[in-house]
């Protein structure tokens, strides 16, 4: 008892996420989609190094 009034919550909100239109800033989005992705980057290669001696690259299996 008492899962009632949270499903039809539930469906409240699936229902206004599915149906409403957000206002979305278009130029604040090519802002972002072209900016460059150095940043990205750097963080990968960050833990690319401290993570790439502990697995074999034959098998992927932890080295032990």
């Amino acid at each position: 008892m008492g899962r009632g009034r949270a499903k039809a919550k539930q469906t409240k909100v699936a229902r206004e996420l599915k149906y409403s239109s957000p206002n979305t800033d278009l130029d604040a989005l090519q802002r972002e989609l072209s900016s460059s992705p150095s940043s990205a980057s750097t963080d990968d290669d960050e833990y690319e190094d401290e993570y790439s001696g502990r697995y074999d690259e034959d098998d992927w299996a932890p080295r032990r």
